[in-house]
């Protein structure tokens, strides 16, 4: 009898159906998998790995346990009373193309269910590769597996792959990750095209990079028209410079690039045009638009959408971490819904981005392949986490170099990432990116015609203003936006503030709570500026508004931050110049209570200790940034940015993928998400939409659109805040996710809790 892959769940039987036969399984997992690994050299690699992974499956056990569960998760490695699959193959490649290349082929088959493995059990994450193919059990499945009457097609070693590891020694970690993404991908495609044919179908329709191209031009043309129609200011004219410079450079060779652009220069639409122009200049895929906060992606997703809404529903596929499903919890339905980044523009964030890139799931790891090729954004790139430089730049420098893409440093503050040295010795602490092509060259010229606002730092960086003391003088304007550092302090100042025309944003509302906020605040802005709107509006915001948010008022306030946190509220101020010719104002104070632990201190001691040493007469400045940046950097307390040394764990010799993913997180507590019942119709009678959603996906685990829908209905919370949550029972289980009740989501505030629930340390981040 044939071997099976797949059945369908037994509800789903219908005996005029076959299930999926194993060797086609095999033979087009292949296919698929070469497919994805050729743009980098590495299809011969991807394709043993795709006509071996599921070698094991044609063990007897496997094949009656299969049949007899009947079910969607029945291959599923790991639960218990589930047949192991994954070794055979594993030990196959091994005997068949030696140690050297077989055990390329042994962690990416192997890993293909549990994630990819340790090589040696000291690193203790997991059980290690080595593990796994000494034991009994190991040894017994492939026994079991070619004692069958498998294929030649299959058994046999049609190939012999011979290219080698993009980048050497430095490079192969990345490598085997891109690989192993390509056989993650190929897998879980072929598995969806069985059991829904329907969404299958729907997969990679996509209008092209041309098509998209023309719908920027065009909606930029009807901006400039639109200027045109009116005064032209001198920021528009700027802007439109900024634009042209940003087309001209699209024809200059892939590599790094840095934009370096003052805060309302128009630099978010206007990389986004050297994206696509450089894409087709190059011949290259897609691009990936990586943003630092979780709770701001939305926004700039929201404005590409409008741009390509005529080109169909999925050109952009916004994608961050918040419903990312926890590896113990995973299954056959999280894995198929997790997204694999075929769209023509993904909006993500660093998280995603960077920890996906040293991840070892398969959920994570599933879209790596469709890097190569691409043009990455990185906006507001001076959030790049100094403790995990290293690690961060080898990567980045890995994919310009091997797999054909280009890199964009997009920020209003460039740090300066260039390889530094230690000052006696002369050994190199960081390798760094030497050699970038700047879009704008001239950046002091621009920065200086731009400059709009007028800085007023604290006379004595020691006095603490008390929050009764701030929120009065904040109220003495009628148009004001205040920053500060914490959710905990954006709620403590709200609360201090007049009622009317008070209006509050922090990460404890969801982004569809956020978004609707923000909108109002803009029109009321707009109202306010045509004399149509008397009413006060203060707003008292977290740093989510600080990039990717265009707000426009003449007076903000901000906590001690770094500079860069400074110069980026500042471009909240007068961000338009409308405000007669003269300068916003931007007053910076000390909050109560401290500050958070970490970089964001280390970032407001450094912009401290900047001003005792009198280098802040033009705090607004490229060349003040970059003298900021290399004092920041400076504080590095590893030595070498490397802080949990990622680099070391993944050599060739050590080879620990598990425990570097478990090391590189770039949020100390990333928490737990929790789905929030905000309900955007605002009717007292009527229930959020998510309840449907989450119906949605109870019944069908892979809905991947009910995810993306509820991405913008989370809330992620610190692990304590969590557990208390659970505990008080104002969480409960719904559709494999957590749901906040509805009494717990306030209309105004977001997710509230009791008061000793908040945490000084509880960021926006």
């Amino acid at each position: 009898m044939d071997a099976w892959a797949h059945v369908k769940p037994s509800s789903d039987r219908d005996c005029s159906e076959l299930p999926h036969l194993l060797f086609d399984h095999l033979r087009e997992v292949a296919r698929r998998a070469a497919d994805f690994a050729s743009p980098f050299g590495g299809a011969d690699w991807a394709s043993l790995a795709g006509l071996w992974h599921d070698l094991g499956k044609y063990r007897p056990s496997f094949q009656a346990k299969l049949w007899k569960a009947g079910g969607i998760d029945a291959h599923i490695e790991g639960a218990p009373g589930r047949v192991t699959h994954s070794n055979a193959g594993a030990l196959h490649a091994i005997s068949s193309l030696g140690e050297l290349r077989g055990r390329v082929l042994a962690y990416l088959i192997a890993g293909h269910h549990a994630g990819l493995p340790d090589r040696h059990a000291s690193d203790g994450a997991g059980a290690s590769l080595d593990e796994r193919l000494r034991s009994a059990d190991a040894q017994r499945e492939l026994h079991e597996a070619l004692a069958q009457s498998i294929p030649d097609e299959i058994r046999a070693c049609p190939l012999r792959p011979d290219s080698a590891c993009p980048g050497g020694a430095d490079g192969f970690a990345l490598w085997l990750r891109m690989l192993f993404s390509c056989l993650v991908d190929a897998d879980f495609l072929d598995t969806e095209a069985f059991f829904a044919p329907d969404r299958r179908a729907r997969r990679g329709v996509y209008p092209a990079l041309e098509a998209m191209k023309d719908a920027l031009d065009a909606h930029m043309a009807t901006m400039t028209a639109r200027a045109a129609s009116g005064h032209i200011s001198p920021m528009n004219m700027l802007r439109a410079g900024v634009l042209a410079r940003c087309r001209d450079a699209a024809a200059l060779p892939s590599g790094f690039f840095t934009m370096t652009v003052p805060t309302g220069g128009g630099k978010t639409l206007s990389s986004l045009a050297f994206a696509l122009n450089h894409a087709l200049e190059h011949r290259k895929r897609r691009i990936v638009y990586a943003i630092p906060y979780t709770s701001i992606i939305e926004q700039t997703a929201e404005v590409f959408a409008g741009i390509f809404k005529g080109l169909g529903e999925d050109v952009v596929v916004e994608h961050h971490s918040n419903l990312d499903v926890d590896e113990r919890t995973e299954n056959h339905s999280s894995r198929l819904a997790s997204e694999n980044w075929d769209a023509p523009l993904i909006v993500t964030t660093n998280v995603q981005l960077f920890e996906s890139l040293h991840a070892a799931r398969t959920s994570r790891c599933r879209k790596l392949h469709n890097l190569a090729g691409s043009v990455i954004v990185l906006d507001e790139a001076q959030m790049l986490p100094r403790d995990f430089l290293a690690p961060v730049l080898r990567t980045l420098k890995l994919l310009v170099a091997y797999y054909n893409v280009s890199v964009v440093l997009c920020t209003a503050t460039q740090p300066t990432l260039s390889s530094r040295f230690e000052p006696v010795t002369n050994r190199k602490l960081l390798d760094g990116i030497d050699t970038a092509h700047a879009i704008v060259a001239d950046e002091e010229p621009l920065f200086d015609a731009l400059q709009r606002v007028d800085v007023h730092l604290p006379v004595d960086f020691r006095a603490v203003t008390p929050w009764e003391i701030l929120a009065a003088d904040i109220a003495r304007h009628d148009c004001v936006l205040s920053i500060v550092n914490t959710r905990r302090h954006a709620r403590e100042l709200f609360e201090r503030m007049p009622a009317d025309g008070a209006e509050h944003l922090s990460a404890l509302m969801c982004a569809a709570h956020r978004s609707a906020v923000i909108k109002r605040i803009k029109a009321r802005l707009a109202a306010k500026r045509e004399g149509s709107d008397l009413r006060p509006l203060r707003v008292i915001s977290t740093q989510l508004v600080e990039a990717g948010v265009d707000l426009d008022f003449p007076v903000v306030y901000r906590a001690l931050a770094g500079l860069d946190s400074i110069a980026q509220a500042a471009g909240r101020c007068n961000r338009e110049g409308t405000l007669n010719g003269q300068h916003g104002q931007v007053h910076v104070f000390i909050a109560p209570g401290g500050l958070p632990p970490g970089e964001l201190a280390q970032a407001a001691q450094t912009t401290r200790e900047m001003a005792g040493l009198d280098k802040l007469a033009k705090p607004l400045s490229p060349a003040t940034f970059r003298a900021y940046f290399d004092q920041f950097y400076a504080k590095d307390t590893s030595g070498n940015f490397d802080r949990e040394g990622v680099l070391n764990l993944q050599t060739i010799d050590r080879a620990a993928f598990r425990s570097a993913a478990r090391a590189f997180k770039l949020i100390d507590d990333d928490g737990e998400s929790v789905i929030v019942p905000y309900n955007a119709n605002g009717g007292p009678n009527s229930a959020s939409e998510v309840h449907g959603w989450l119906g949605a996906l109870a019944k069908d685990g892979d809905a991947t659109w009910a995810r993306r829908k509820l991405q913008r209905y989370t809330i992620n919370l610190p692990r304590g805040q969590f557990e208390q949550l659970i505990k008080q029972g104002d969480i409960k289980e719904c559709a494999g996710l957590w749901l906040a009740l509805d009494i717990r989501y306030d209309s105004t505030l977001g997710l509230c809790r009791t008061d000793d629930l908040l945490s000084p340390s509880d960021l926006t981040i």
